[in-house]
Formats: structure tokens, C-alpha cells, sequence
């Protein structure tokens, strides 16, 4: 600890509150000392650390389940320390074989690319731009001669890669291993080599690989990064990791209705953990919600919409957030709607400003075929859209999605923008 111990008293006392708010949420600190000692160095010479995070662009939307790091990510940045993030378009092509049974579908370049570009969009919605670098480790993966890349797999052993258990499990059950899957760690480590990261966050499932950039980072002479570990948070079935592949997942980047809605069918169980991991919340309105659940003076359904309500508000804004809070309201609590309402293709091209004539979207959903039946129906008072009656055809009205349109007492659906 000899950084530490060079820190005077309000050095120390500054040091400690960052530490305090870096380890929170974190399972484990790989190790603390090192933590502690960089925090420290920082403090001494006034350079920003340099937190680094890697992300393959494997689907194009992030979700809920990301944003574990890169909430812890935003308060490095607001201690003012400086974030790497890595898109992954080398590794991408190769898929993270973590948690996999077997070999991943290689990505082209053009889908690692396209995916990419939709992260980095919805990526500064919770990051600083202007505390944010972005880097594509094909700058310097894609560079390596077929020397240097030898050099680089004899710095780790076979031993050593059969640690991971996925490997280990694909391996005693006589599953095929492709020897590029041995690369990914590798190549992942070598990313904190070449930018000399500071200190790099993962999920549980990653701590392999995390750590193995503290190895490759000790065997070419460079200072080993400390490494955060955050848990994994379930998905809405309650038992996957959260996943865009499982459809267990609340995309950040989806409508405010359905993001609310996705909110409020979270398991209870699971309920405090998002609210934890997941929401800008802070911590004495978390004490709030765990004792009042404890003791029945919250509801279960309450703490949920606040949960909602959060999410909404922290991706969409509050006017959103308000909006979405008021559909639900509207058509799951205060109606009785059927359980199985089908969903109907609305085209984004027939909105204009987010609205369409009352009766053109009964024809454009399907729901009439023509105008002319579509005015006899909503001049009889047949029609509903989120429950209010419509009643002039000629109505210009607002039509999102997951929003509810009813024609007579039985039919129903629900739309959905393409």
C-alpha cells in the first residue's frame, strides 16, 4: 500500500468516499489493494484513471442488464476518471464463448459494425461523452502478425484456458471446441495491454476473462489493471441472465410503454435487486422500499411502478415517464382487457407527427375495411383507443405502441410500429 500511505489526511478522506462508491453493488474487487492503490495514485499525480469496459456487439440493442456496468462506469466518471470503452468488432466476429455449450456463430464484419453503431447511440444515455473514449479493438488486434499471435498464446497455458468451466464442461462431454473460442480471453486481454487500463468492469460470467488482462498486463511489463466484478441480473422469466436472445430482456432503447409494462411483470422476487443494480434511485429510498416491503407498508405493486416509472424516466424522460405511467394505468389497471390481445402492424410512415386520422388507423390496422365503415363505427361511439371513446373520424389522434384499439365490446388489438 505504499501509494496509500502517502496520502495525506484529506487525500485519505477523498480517497476512501471514492472507494466507497466504487465498491458499492460490486461482488468482488480483484484485488482491493490494487483498487485502493490507484484510486491513491490518482489522487498524487492528478491523472484520471482509465476504467476500461469491453462490449461485442453481438445483438443491437443494450438492455437493462447492461447498464449494471455502465452505471458504475458514469461514477468513475463523475469522480472524474476517464472511461475506455472497447466495441468489440474484432472479438465479435468470434462471439464471447462464456456460458456457451456450444461453438457461437461467427458475426460478419458488416453485422459487428451495424450493431455497433446502434450501441454507441444508446450507450450516452448513461455516459459522459466528453469522459468517454471509444475504441475498436480491431485497431489493433486486427494489426498482429502471426508471430506476435504466438507470442501471445504462449504467455497462457492449455491448463490455464480449461479453468473456465464452460470449456471444461464442452470438453468432458466430448463437444466440439474450436481452437479460435481459446483466443477470445486472449484477445480480450490484450486489449487492456495495449490501452494500459487501469481498472476494468464485468459480470460475474466475465471474471475469466477480466482477470485474464491483469495476467497479459503482468507478462509484457505493464502496471496489472484492478478488476470490478458485478452480479448478473435475471431476466423477467426470473431465472436466465437477461438476455435479447431468451426475450427476457427490457431494452433501454425500447417505446416508454413497453419498457413500463416489461417493468411491472418483474418478479417480485427480483424487484429490489433492479431497483438496486439497475435505477439512479438512491440508497435511503432503497432502505425505504426493502423495510416497507418487509413490513407490509409497501406494496409489492407500488414499489414495481416505481421501478417503472424510474426506468422510463431515466432513458425517456420524466414527460415520458408520466405518459407511460398513465397508459398503464389506464388500460391494465382500471379495465378489464383480455389477457391475449393481438397485435396489429401500424407503419410508421402513416404517422405524421405520431398521429393518423381516428378512421384511417381502424383501416390501417385492419380493423375496417374502408373509411366509409370505419365513420359508421365511430359515429355510433364503437371505437376506443386506450379506453376513450373516439368520435370524430376525422380526429386527428396520437397512436404509440403497445397503445390498445377497440371496435365493438369484443375486438382488440394491440399495435405495434414497424
Amino acid at each position: 500500500m505504499e501509494e496509500w500511505n502517502r496520502l495525506d489526511e484529506r487525500q485519505r478522506r477523498e480517497a476512501l468516499r471514492q472507494y466507497d462508491i466504487i465498491r458499492r453493488g460490486a461482488v468482488e474487487i480483484v484485488p482491493e489493494e490494487d483498487m485502493k492503490e490507484s484510486i491513491a495514485r490518482s489522487l498524487l499525480t492528478g491523472v484520471p484513471l482509465k476504467v476500461k469496459l469491453g462490449m461485442d456487439p453481438s445483438a443491437p440493442d443494450l438492455h437493462v442488464g447492461h447498464t449494471v456496468v455502465l452505471r458504475k462506469l458514469r461514477q468513475f466518471q463523475d469522480l472524474g476518471h476517464e472511461v475506455q470503452l472497447i466495441i468489440g468488432d474484432f472479438t465479435g466476429r468470434i462471439g464471447d464463448p462464456t456460458g456457451k455449450s456450444e461453438t457461437r456463430r461467427q458475426l460478419s464484419e458488416e453485422e459487428v459494425r451495424r450493431n455497433a453503431e446502434t450501441y454507441q447511440r444508446q450507450l450516452f444515455k448513461l455516459l459522459l461523452p466528453e469522459r468517454t473514449t471509444v475504441y475498436y479493438n480491431s485497431a489493433w488486434l486486427g494489426k498482429l502478425n502471426f508471430a506476435e499471435v504466438v507470442e501471445l498464446a504462449a504467455k497462457v497455458t492449455v491448463a490455464r484456458i480449461l479453468e473456465r468451466d464452460d470449456f471444461t464442461k464442452r470438453y468432458s462431454g466430448g463437444q466440439p471446441i474450436g481452437v479460435h473460442e481459446f483466443f477470445y480471453p486472449l484477445m480480450q486481454g490484450y486489449d487492456s495491454v495495449e490501452l494500459e487500463s487501469d481498472v476494468e468492469l464485468g459480470g460475474t460470467d466475465q471474471k475469466f476473462n477480466v482477470l485474464m488482462g491483469r495476467t497479459l498486463q503482468k507478462e509484457y511489463g505493464k502496471r496489472p489493471q484492478a478488476t470490478l466484478i458485478f452480479p448478473l441480473i435475471e431476466g423477467l422469466d426470473g431465472v436466465q441472465k437477461m438476455s435479447k436472445s431468451l426475450g427476457n430482456y427490457i431494452g433501454i432503447d425500447e417505446h416508454p410503454n413497453e419498457v413500463y409494462g416489461k417493468a411491472m411483470s418483474v418478479p417480485d422476487g427480483l424487484m429490489l435487486k433492479y431497483v438496486e443494480l439497475a435505477t439512479d434511485l438512491p440508497e435511503e429510498e432503497l432502505a425505504r422500499l426493502r423495510d416497507g416491503l418487509a413490513d407490509g407498508t409497501v406494496h409489492p405493486r407500488d414499489a414495481k411502478m416505481l421501478l417503472a416509472h424510474t426506468l422510463v424516466r431515466m432513458y425517456h424522460g420524466e414527460e415520458a415517464a408520466a405518459e407511460a405511467e398513465r397508459h398503464f394505468v389506464t388500460v391494465f389497471r382500471e379495465r378489464a382487457l383480455p389477457d391475449d390481445i393481438p397485435e396489429a402492424d401500424l407503419a410508421a410512415s402513416e404517422l405524421t407527427g405520431g398521429e393518423i386520422r381516428a378512421a384511417h388507423l381502424l383501416v390501417a390496422l385492419g380493423l375496417q375495411e374502408s373509411n366509409g365503415e370505419a365513420k359508421r363505427s365511430i359515429a355510433q361511439g364503437a371505437v376506443k383507443l386506450n379506453e376513450r371513446k373516439l368520435t370524430d373520424p376525422n380526429e386527428p389522434v396520437c397512436a404509440a405502441e403497445g397503445d390498445i384499439v377497440q371496435v365493438g365490446k369484443r375486438r382488440f388489438v394491440k399495435i405495434r410500429l414497424v
